[in-house]
């Protein structure tokens, strides 16, 4: 009989790092990400089945984008006001309903434009809010030692979760129709939703009241344009985010038609973006660059690469190519963002900034999309691709001239998390209420409070 000195010491089934709220947060994306990225789909096949045109489609896409920009600042409030988890639970409940909706009227062929419309703009108002709360709930569920492979397992959790949901989705639209794909969302919604209920914000100081919405819009507002790096990086991706939605949207797949011999090649392309995100993720799990922001932003360049490709346009062995090293560049800068503002920003304003990011980010895409068309017409597609890389690489230059953006380090910090089990917790463990925000003493920098972007 073996003695309890002797019994065998049992590995832990997860990273020191993986707290109880990373787990269930990176579960619930897994299961969205599956049902989301097969809905984007179905939705558009919907509205061809419904006697829609490539016009009604736009029409349903835009419906789901403004309420998305509108309340994107307002939903960032909020998430600092509310607890974050019972935010994302609304958020999930209300896109469940929608999509339930939707799918119901699509399986009894009945759906009408209209509808169409009004259902995925409820979709786009519930991430409207759900995007900052879930940023910040993620900022404030890992330790900051390990924040940055924290992230990166994130991601590659995110993005493969996405690539699997996009292939599973068509292939289901393909075989049952998209109004069982919408079912299924409007499931991984409920799933999700169900799994968030359960993350634990005991560890989380409650926050003082403030003195209003618009009070905390303008708090957030400050805390956003106190930081040149802050504000200038989101500036110059609300040019490189609206640049990427008119080449992905509008000239990928025209020049994949004219040159490359149909949608085959623009669609290995997109998924070897994706398999670059996951291989971007995949080294940033390893590796901690010591001036985040510098190599982040370095990694911006690569992005022009896919729109250079279609402007020679090279062959689509090329194409894929570049894509594949835009996928591996952009999950550089993210994971390399997402841990400085881990590192930065006070847990408590995260989501307001969160949502200062996302609205910045976005503002331009409207109107770079409906510009590609003129822009083709009036200088060549050729010109206007060759433009967009080239306005890509300008900006991104432009941001190396502020000086916190070369200058910011990463600098060593204990930050409990919110969820960390007292097993696990390497600080504050035993606390029944461990501090969120102690850092070490670390030599001040240019700018020592702030920075925000999930990805690109």
């Amino acid at each position: 009989m073996n003695s309890p000195a002797a019994a065998p010491h049992r590995t832990p089934r997860r990273p020191e790092w993986a707290g109880r709220n990373y787990v269930l947060l990176t579960a619930a994306t897994i299961v969205t990400n599956l049902g989301t990225h097969g809905a984007l789909i179905a939705t558009t096949w919907a509205v061809f089945e419904s006697g829609g045109g490539a016009g009604d489609v736009g029409l349903v896409a835009m419906a789901r984008f403004l309420p998305l920009v509108l309340f994107l600042l307002i939903g960032g409030a909020v998430a600092d006001r509310v607890p974050r988890h019972r935010v994302m639970v609304a958020a999930n409940v209300l896109n469940c309903v929608s999509q339930a909706v939707f799918a119901a009227l699509v399986l009894a062929g009945t759906a009408q434009i209209w509808q169409m419309m009004v259902l995925t703009a409820l979709c786009g108002t519930g991430q409207a809010f759900f995007n900052p709360a879930a940023e910040g709930m993620l900022m404030a569920s890992v330790t900051g030692e390990q924040a940055s492979r924290a992230f990166a397992v994130y991601r590659m959790a995110m993005h493969g979760a996405s690539i699997g949901g996009a292939a599973l989705g068509g292939a289901l639209v393909a075989f049952v129709g998209p109004g069982w794909v919408l079912l299924i969302d409007a499931v991984a919604f409920a799933v999700a939703g169900g799994l968030r209920a359960f993350l634990d914000v005991g560890g989380i100081p409650d926050r003082a009241p403030g003195g209003g919405l618009f009070a905390d819009l303008r708090e957030g507002w400050h805390e956003f344009v106190g930081r040149p790096w802050l504000w200038s990086i989101v500036a110059q991706f609300s040019v490189v985010v609206g640049l990427i939605g008119a080449v992905e949207s509008v000239y990928g797949p025209l020049v994949a038609k004219a040159e490359l011999g149909g949608a085959r090649p623009w669609g290995v392309a997109l998924a070897a973006y994706g398999v670059g995100t996951l291989a971007g993720a995949f080294l940033m799990a390893r590796w901690k660059p010591r001036r985040l922001l510098f190599v982040g932003t370095l990694c911006v360049f690569p992005i022009a690469l896919p729109s250079a490709a279609l402007a020679v346009p090279l062959d689509a062995a090329g194409l894929t190519a570049a894509m594949f090293v835009s996928g591996v560049a952009i999950e550089v800068f993210g994971v390399s963002w997402m841990t400085t503002m881990h590192q930065e920003i006070p847990e408590e304003k995260l989501s307001r900034v969160s949502a200062y990011d996302w609205f910045g980010s976005t503002a331009l895409l409207p109107l770079t999309t409906a510009l590609a068309g003129p822009a083709e017409g009036a200088f060549g597609r050729s010109t206007a691709l060759w433009g967009a890389a080239g306005l890509m690489v300008l900006v991104t230059a432009l941001v190396l001239l502020v000086p916190d953006v070369r200058n910011m380090t990463r600098r060593p910090q204990v930050k409990a998390a919110a969820g960390w089990e007292p097993a696990v917790a390497a600080a504050g463990a035993g606390s029944a209420n461990p501090p969120t925000a102690a850092f070490l003493p670390a030599p001040p920098s240019a700018d020592a409070e702030g920075a925000v972007r999930r990805d690109g």
